[in-house]
Order: C-alpha cells, then structure tokens, then sequence
C-alpha cells in the first residue's frame, strides 16, 4: 500500500470517528429537547442509550459508505474539479445514504416523515462539512490545515529542513511550442503525476512556483534511506513509465534539474486573509542558488556539501565534487556536489 492510499485510510478513519461523535451528540441534542417544556416528552419505549446507540450505529454506516465515495471515489476521480462540481456528485451519493437510513429507522419501527427530514437535514450538513474539509486539508497539504487550527507554528519555530527546488528544463521553449493553455494542462498533468513519487519518499510539497516545485522534508525523514535524493529519481522514472502519454499529449517528455540543501529555517504562520504555513532561512535561497548551477555545469541534481556528509549514497550513487563555488549573492564559497545513479539506476 502506498503513502497516498494510507493517508485515504487516515483520512476514512477520522470521518467514521467523526460521524460516530456526531451520531452520538445527535442523539443527546434530541434528548435535551424531549425534556424541554415547549416538548410533548419521549415517545412510550424510548431510551436515551438506545437513541445513542441508534445514531451512532447511523454515523458508522454513513462514514463507511459516504465516507468512503467521498475519500476514494469523488476526491480521486473529481479532483481536479471546482468544489460546486463536486457537491452535485455528493448529492447524490447523500440522497443514497439518507434514503438508507431512513430505511434503517423503518425497520426498527423509528422512522416517520419529520424525524426522516430531520435526519437528512442535520445529515446534509455533516457531509457538506466533511466535503469541504477535504477540499481545504487537499489545498494546503496532508497535515499543513491541522498545524494551522492546533496552532502549532502560530509562534514561529526554529527547525532543521531539506528542500529542494525542482525546476521544468525548457520550460520556456516549451511554453513557446506550446503556448500558454496547452502548457498549463502540461504543468497541470505533470503536478499531478509527481505527486506520488514525492509522497513515496515522505516530501512535502511545499510550494508550486510557475514550472518549478520546492518540496521539503523533515530532516530525519529525508536522511532516512536517502529519500531525499531517492525521490528526484523516482520522479523522473515515474514520467519516463508515462513517455507515451506525454509524447501523444505533448510531443515531449518533460524533465526536471535540482539543487538540494539543508538547515535551520523559521517555519511559521502569516496571514489574516489567506493564511499559511511558510519558512524562512538562508536555506531557501541557497537552494534556489544552487539549482540555478545545474545548468552551469550541466547536470541534472546538484547537491550541497553539507547534505552529502549527512547521506549514505555509497553503493547506490556516485558523485562529483564540483568544487567551491561563490553563489550568485553569497559571500562565502560553497562545495558542490552532482549526484548520479549508478549505472542499473539509471534510465537510458
């Protein structure tokens, strides 16, 4: 199973938890207003366990299925689409899914016409809710929308970080060839398709920049097994496998340079109207820095010094010391190094 299926599963198993407190505080809403004065009372036979167990058995049934279209079903096969789109499908997928519960509340002799509108109600809201909530956890990345509502990076934080900045090669002469609404359906395309790669390799995609793409990692997460470095050629083997469609779409197969580098950054919240999670750092620049050598010195991925000393390549890549270069905008040199595959790595 893959890093993007298990994060589905993640994803299906908040909503099924979710629903359950849901169906659950439903159930004690109800019970608060049978014992009001302007309330005729509970109906001969209720039961406020009963009712708990009723709804909450409600909201597992409809995260296991509504959940489920929702996650893997419209949020896969519709993502692309805008959010307005997306709630037509759900409302169809809803109208199953009360019309089920109602069935359910009729067999247990619980179901009438109110209690059913009531129940699609409250029900219509929770998907909506739910819908939406996937959409804005999707636009700022797994993990990123629940930092900002804890309040994890509201006071900035010093940490240790990898980045790179993966830039589109051509991109100019293809944007000319192209033109601009076919090369954004190509950078829309190619967005998508390394999307799994990056995850597989525990990166984040941190921000789209035109053609270019800064992923960063976790700094012992991007050590680990050399994902780091393990994840640009995973990229590029993952457009080589789709060399068909691009040459049937696009008449190309697109590729990428890198630079690569590590160090403290202060990550932290910005924003009133838009917010969102950023870092800065010398880091940051120096890795756009040295991507920008890629073509200097013709190579694919260029790496920081300091990042191959922190790596085990042996055995899996070789490298070349470019020597101690001056960054445009640096006062102190910096010691490169072009990472290769070995030969059985690499792809002709």
């Amino acid at each position: 199973m893959n890093r993007r299926t298990r994060q589905k599963f993640q994803q299906l198993l908040i909503i099924v938890l979710a629903w359950i407190l849901i169906g659950a505080v439903i159930a004690l809403f109800e019970d608060l207003i049978l014992h009001t004065h302007n309330s005729l009372g509970p109906a001969p036979g209720y039961s406020l366990k009963a009712s708990i167990l009723l709804n909450m058995f409600i909201g597992l049934f409809g995260a296991l299925i509504g959940g489920s279209f929702l996650v893997f079903f419209v949020n896969v096969k519709y993502n692309d689409k805008p959010y307005g789109y997306t709630l037509l499908i759900i409302a169809g997928i809803f109208t199953v899914i009360v019309l089920s519960i109602n069935e359910i509340l009729s067999l247990l002799s619980l179901g009438d016409s109110h209690r059913f509108l009531k129940n699609g109600l409250v029900w219509a809201m929770v998907v909506s809710i739910t819908q939406l909530l996937l959409q804005v956890n999707s636009k700022f990345g797994q993990g990123v929308f629940w930092d900002i509502i804890r309040g994890k990076y509201n006071t900035p934080k010093e940490e240790s970080r990898i980045f790179m900045f993966l830039d589109l090669n051509s991109s100019t002469t293809i944007a000319e060839k192209l033109g601009d609404k076919k090369y954004h359906e190509l950078l829309k395309d190619i967005f998508i398709d390394i999307t799994n790669p990056i995850l597989e390799n525990r990166g984040e995609i941190y921000q789209y920049v035109g053609d270019e793409v800064v992923i960063v990692w976790r700094y012992g997460e991007g050590l680990k097994n050399n994902k780091c470095i393990n994840c640009f050629f995973d990229i590029k083997s993952h457009l080589f496998s789709l060399k068909e469609k691009y040459n049937l779409k696009y008449a190309l197969l697109p590729s990428f340079k890198a630079g690569i580098h590590c160090g403290r950054v202060i990550a932290g919240e910005v924003g009133i109207i838009k917010r969102d999670i950023t870092y800065s750092g010398d880091v940051l620049n120096t890795t756009s820095r040295i991507q920008n050598m890629c073509k200097t010195f013709n190579q694919e991925m260029i790496v920081s010094k300091t990042l191959v000393e922190e790596l085990q390549l042996v055995g899996n890549y070789t490298t070349e010391m470019l020597g101690a270069i001056k960054l445009r905008g640096k006062e102190k040199e910096m010691q490169l190094v072009a990472v290769k595959p070995n030969i059985e790595l690499s792809i002709n």
